[in-house]
């Protein structure tokens, strides 16, 4: 049984996320929880004429729970899946702080979101919940961009740094969710000169500890920007999905700020699978 944990603010982009999410899984037992995590500073204007007689906080939760269940119904008519079942989470919190405890709570192997929420400018591929779920909560997480159409991940390309390893823990949880889809996993290590890194030269060896359950393209490619490489590659090749290991916090700010390879997020057009060690 997976337990998977669906986040939504009721945008379009959310609600894609999880209709993804529904056909990755519809061979797999599966609890879905959904969560819509509120501020408290966002009540409107009729919630307060509705607390006359119950808390505000009562009030508002109520609504958003009938939300997830009128959309709950609507995926159950859709879907029709008897392995499926789903659970409603309305919480007032901190967004990651409510995310961790319930990761912990009801034993999360995997977060489901969209790239960016109902007010998320276009310009701004990776919303600010979005970055901070992949950057501060220790957990799988499928991000899926806006207006992506299900194809079910037969092609999943893996870029990797110069320090980047084969040998940890996000690579072993990237093949246990490969082997489920796909038969070839692309390894593109992307190298700022033509130095040999020592997790470099342990490639090979790590790659034939796994060879006989799936098979790998193995590419190494230097001196080229990390968003250009990644770029040529998926013009080049028919990839269904990305995926990253993220060894510690600096990886994860070398990929989405402070660098080149900040542009990759805004190119990013097929869904990001994330994995930290």
């Amino acid at each position: 049984m997976k337990n998977i944990l669906l986040l939504t603010d009721f945008s379009k982009n959310s609600i894609n996320a999880i209709r993804y999410a529904l056909n990755l899984f519809e061979n797999d037992m599966c609890t879905f929880h959904i969560l819509n995590v509120r501020s408290p500073s966002g009540y409107a204007a009729v919630d307060l004429i509705a607390a006359d007689h119950e808390s505000i906080y009562d009030t508002v939760i109520k609504k958003t729970k009938h939300k997830i269940y009128k959309l709950i119904v609507k995926l159950e008519n859709e879907f029709e899946n008897k392995n499926f079942s789903y659970d409603t989470l309305v919480s007032y919190n901190d967004f990651v702080a409510v995310i961790n405890q319930i990761k912990k709570i009801k034993k999360i192997d995997l977060i489901v979101m969209g790239t960016n929420g109902a007010t998320g400018a276009k310009e701004v591929i990776f919303g600010s919940n979005t970055i901070n779920v992949l950057r501060k909560v220790n957990c799988p997480t499928l991000v899926i961009p806006e207006g992506c159409i299900y194809k079910l991940p037969k092609e999943i390309l893996l870029p990797l740094d110069i320090l980047d390893s084969l040998s940890g823990k996000a690579f072993k949880k990237l093949l246990v969710f490969a082997k489920n889809f796909t038969n070839t996993l692309h390894i593109l290590r992307i190298k700022p000169t033509n130095e040999i890194s020592i997790e470099e030269k342990n490639d090979k060896e790590n790659i034939s500890k796994f060879s006989k359950k799936l098979s790998f393209e193995n590419y190494r490619i230097s001196n080229v920007p990390m968003q250009y490489a990644v770029s040529f590659y998926m013009q080049t090749h028919s990839i269904d999905l990305i995926s990253l290991l993220v060894e510690k916090e600096s990886f994860f700010d070398r990929f989405f700020t402070g660098s080149s390879t900040t542009k990759i997020s805004y190119t990013i057009n097929k869904p990001l699978l994330v994995f930290h060690n």
